[in-house]
């Protein structure tokens, strides 16, 4: 039986990829029950899934309840340990866990400046704010990447890590913000990611744009691999 996944807007609601990606890229079967973000229809949904108050939300199959990305990327790991979530050696899987739980709660700067758009590109330049996060990811994704000892994820194969991090090199494309050569080919991986492209050909025809997320700031197309978008 599939999951049930609560989301929003597949262009604009970075923590509904995660989520998602959570379950899609580890062949995890999901049904997935979309809202609009910012309108009624969001309570609605979520009164199907309580106690949550935000997207994405989970149920099992069992009919429990995962009410935060975390804790989603926790109970899939639980009930499917052979699936990847985690490494399965202790020490990368401490870092992978470290690497979530920072991504969960930290990167405000960029978050605020650089909200997800998968339907437009612009053409930014960062404040000192942004680039200070952007410095701490480059740290965090090299000593990673350096202890996998090859392949372009965090962990060697792809992992929760991956799947925490992608909307972080949505941002980094979307905005063509400055980074290394070593943070590019990760933000490169994720753009030519099987689950990743298959998700933003459903945000192309996700529902209208939403003018909230314009920036007075230049246009540039979104630098998909394969040049499909809008």
């Amino acid at each position: 039986m599939p999951y049930d996944l609560a989301i929003g807007d597949r262009a604009y609601s970075s923590w509904s990829l995660r989520g998602w990606l959570l379950l899609a890229a580890f062949g995890l079967p999901v049904r997935v029950r979309r809202a609009q973000l910012r309108t009624d229809e969001l309570p609605v949904l979520l009164e199907r899934f309580a106690p949550a108050r935000t997207v994405p939300a989970m149920r099992c199959p069992d009919g429990a309840i995962a009410t935060d990305s975390l804790a989603i990327a926790e109970e899939l790991a639980s009930r499917h340990p052979g699936a990847g979530h985690w490494p399965g050696d202790p020490a990368a899987r401490a870092l992978a866990r470290s690497l979530v739980a920072e991504m969960h709660s930290g990167f405000a700067a960029l978050r605020a400046a650089c909200p997800m758009n998968l339907r437009q590109g612009w053409a930014m330049t960062p404040g000192d704010a942004v680039r200070a996060d952007l410095a701490r990811l480059e740290a965090l994704w090299a000593l990673a990447r350096e202890r996998a000892e090859g392949g372009p994820w965090l962990s060697g194969p792809y992992g929760a890590a991956d799947a925490f991090f992608a909307p972080v090199a949505m941002r980094i494309a979307g905005y063509d913000l400055p980074v290394g050569e070593a943070a590019r080919a990760y933000v490169d991986a994720h753009l030519g990611h099987g689950p990743l492209l298959e998700w933003r050909d459903l945000a192309m025809e996700d529902g209208p744009d939403q003018t909230v997320y314009e920036q007075d700031l230049p246009r540039r197309p979104f630098p998909w691999p394969d040049g499909e978008g809008r």
